[in-house]
């Protein structure tokens, strides 16, 4: 079983990232799914999730209107399309199988996204 994210990079203040997180050995439609990132010295934040049963979507404040998570059931995937970047959004972002990552029973080692201002 393993989850793998794609689609990091470095981008400018203002461009956008697709985020992937592809599962393995797993379906990840049996799941909620969230994605989460990590910036150093800060504390990990939620940042989006989708739900199993009812494709419930949630997102975090920071990131409401920018960010479009979604599920492709054919591909056994699940996207985080990611506009107006900040350098504020900067961070290690992974997916884990819960919309509570320590709930999770599998998660990613995630993907880097750097925005420069």
């Amino acid at each position: 079983v393993e989850l793998v994210e794609s689609g990091g990079g470095s981008v400018q203040s203002g461009g956008s990232l697709r985020l992937s997180c592809s599962a393995s050995g797993l379906e990840l439609g049996a799941y909620a799914v969230g994605w989460f990132r990590q910036a150093p010295g800060k504390r990990r934040e939620d940042v989006s999730c989708i739900g199993d049963s009812d494709g419930h979507l949630i997102y975090a404040d920071s990131v409401k209107g920018r960010f479009t998570i979604s599920f492709d059931y054919g591909k056994n995937a699940v996207y985080l399309q990611m506009n107006n970047l900040s350098p504020e959004d900067t961070g290690v972002y992974f997916c884990a199988t819960d919309c509570t990552v320590g709930r999770a029973k599998y998660r990613g080692r995630g993907t880097q996204v750097t925005v420069s201002s």
